[in-house]
């Protein structure tokens, strides 16, 4: 709580005049002079910034930021279970026609003589899937002595004999012509995330961070806990798409409210280190959905600890920034006093009594600035097409990875496990050589593996062409270990674009424009599964890499934003 006795005065900032001298005397001479020059900006640009002197004062990282940056993004480690949900309740069942029918004269056959008697067999001696011989009403011996001829198609059901484990697919016997879709679940969950973004991001801007976060914590219980409970797989999309949207609420919401309290270098990294939960949250995720027989039950347990997280939810505090520009001064001033007691400072009442709104009156803003505003307009005209071959590349990627023969499962799995060490490093990168060309060399190197893989025949290709031309299994194993590394690299582009965009975009509208992003990623990921489905997969491609090269060509247009403070109104 701010004291007028003893107050204690934040310390004199460096004049640009100093800086060289003390860096020199303090840091390594390794540091380049473009580094140096950021640092000289970014001191001079803080000057001005009101918070940036009362989170000196505060603590820049202290208890308060700490707990707050684990109670947004914690959560991550659940959502996990939701955004990969699809990959493990959707395992390969193998399905037979039911034949119960036979029972009837031969009750005491067992399951092998049932469909030995019951089922025709292929050319190299398995069971058809989808065919049955055709009922009849004799007895049992003459089915023994001559047999059955007459096929038909499956005509009472399904039965899984090697399962040990119920799935989508059997609960709701997605094989023989209804089979199980990866690319219409991965689309109805991108249209959530695709009407989510939007949604959630007016409501953080219009109502704030904390009711954004809340609605989206009740939405995931709501859809989460239903979808254990569905009794068709259209009920199932509907939950998925439902979930998706409190996804990307939460993400969004809790990503703006941790940025807008942290100051300096910790606001990139909270934002980096959060992505690295779901890999995390991925890899317990495997081991906890193999441990469980029923689908069902895996959503109601990933469900369950997000019950503790809306209690939790209590103690989160409104972003002061957000506050400011909605002209709530006094509840800004209350929240800052709360989170230095918690960092056992004190904020001197000099500064808080300087805290003002960032204008004349309150500012009202909405989606149409994003047009009206011509520096907003370029800003994020140019993030939603970087955004787009983002999202495009990826999907791309990871689609060509199946065309080799990985399975569905591990061509979403083994990439997610695997970014931790990508984003990790981005740190670094980020620190040393800024956002925008750290970003353009990711960028560069996911497109580049995409334009690769024109160049690449499928397996499916081979019987059509002469096996020279084909790729020799070596070859093949090195070509998808290079579509693996576009795959981390372009998930580490991700996270670093989530943290650039938020340091980008004005508090005011700042949601907005991670949700507007967001969609032109979902609408990339979209582009690319509809193009691989209705047409050769080379068109896609050709598409990624166009849209890739306009996205570099435009970056130079994006400022720098390291150590810079945050811009809160349109006017800056």
């Amino acid at each position: 709580m701010a004291h007028e006795d003893n107050p204690v005065e934040p310390q004199p900032r460096p004049s640009i005049t100093d800086l060289p001298q003390q860096t020199a005397a303090g840091q390594p001479r390794a540091w380049s002079l473009d580094l140096l020059l950021r640092r000289l900006r970014s001191i001079e640009s803080n000057q001005g910034d009101k918070f940036a002197s009362i989170m000196e004062a505060m603590g820049k990282f202290g208890p308060f930021q700490r707990r707050l940056v684990a109670l947004a993004f914690i959560p991550n480690l659940l959502a996990v279970v939701f955004m990969y949900a699809d990959l493990l309740v959707a395992a390969e069942q193998k399905a037979y026609c039911n034949t119960s029918w036979i029972l009837a004269v031969g009750p005491n056959l067992s399951e092998a003589e049932q469909l030995n008697l019951t089922l025709p067999r292929d050319r190299n001696g398995s069971f058809l899937t989808c065919r049955m011989f055709l009922p009849v009403s004799w007895d049992l011996d003459s089915i023994i002595k001559y047999g059955l001829n007459y096929t038909q198609a499956c005509s009472q059901g399904w039965v899984y004999p090697e399962s040990t484990t119920r799935s989508v697919i059997n609960e709701f016997d997605l094989v023989c012509g209804e089979e199980f879709s990866p690319e219409a679940v991965q689309s109805m969950f991108l249209t959530g995330l695709l009407t989510g973004a939007l949604i959630f991001g007016f409501i953080s801007d219009k109502l704030g961070r904390y009711p954004s976060i809340l609605l989206s914590n009740v939405g995931i219980i709501i859809f989460g806990f239903g979808t254990a409970f569905v009794n068709s797989f259209h009920q199932y999309l509907f939950f998925r798409f439902g979930v998706s949207q409190a996804l990307v609420g939460h993400s969004i919401s809790s990503m703006a409210l941790t940025v807008e309290w942290l100051v300096g270098e910790h606001r990139a990294h909270a934002i980096i280190l959060s992505q690295c939960f779901y890999s995390l949250g991925l890899i317990f995720l495997s081991a906890f959905a193999y441990s469980f027989p029923n689908w069902r039950l895996l959503f109601l347990l990933g469900t369950a600890p997000v019950l503790f997280l809306v209690s939790f939810i209590w103690i989160l505090p409104e972003s002061p920034r957000w506050l400011l520009v909605k002209g709530k001064v006094e509840e800004a001033k209350h929240v800052l006093r709360y989170a230095a007691d918690m960092n056992k400072t004190t904020i001197p009442l000099s500064l808080l009594d300087k805290l003002q709104m960032p204008g004349k009156k309150v500012t009202n803003a909405s989606i149409l600035d994003f047009y009206n505003n011509s520096q907003l307009r370029k800003v994020t005209l140019v993030m939603g097409c970087v955004w787009f071959s983002v999202g495009h590349s990826y999907s791309t990627l990871t689609l060509k990875m199946r065309d080799f023969g990985v399975k569905y499962q591990m061509s979403e799995i083994i990439p997610g496990m695997m970014g931790m060490p990508a984003r990790l490093c981005s740190i670094f990168l980020f620190e040393h050589f800024g956002r925008k060309w750290t970003m353009a060399g990711s960028l560069f190197q996911g497109s580049f593996l995409n334009l690769l893989i024109l160049f690449i025949p499928s397996g499916e290709d081979c019987p059509k062409l002469r096996w020279s031309h084909c790729l020799a299994t070596e070859l093949k194993t090195t070509l998808m270990l290079l579509i693996l590394v576009g795959q981390i690299s372009l998930s580490a582009l991700i996270t670093m674009f989530f943290a650039y965009g938020a340091e980008l975009l004005p508090t005011i509208l700042r949601t907005t424009g991670l949700g507007l992003v967001t969609l032109a990623w979902a609408s990339g990921s979209f582009v690319s599964l509809a193009f691989i489905t209705w047409s050769p997969p080379s068109i896609t491609n050709y598409i990624g890499c166009i849209s890739a090269i306009l996205s570099l060509s435009l970056f130079y247009m994006l400022p720098e934003t390291q150590n810079l403070p945050h811009s809160d109104t349109l006017d800056h």
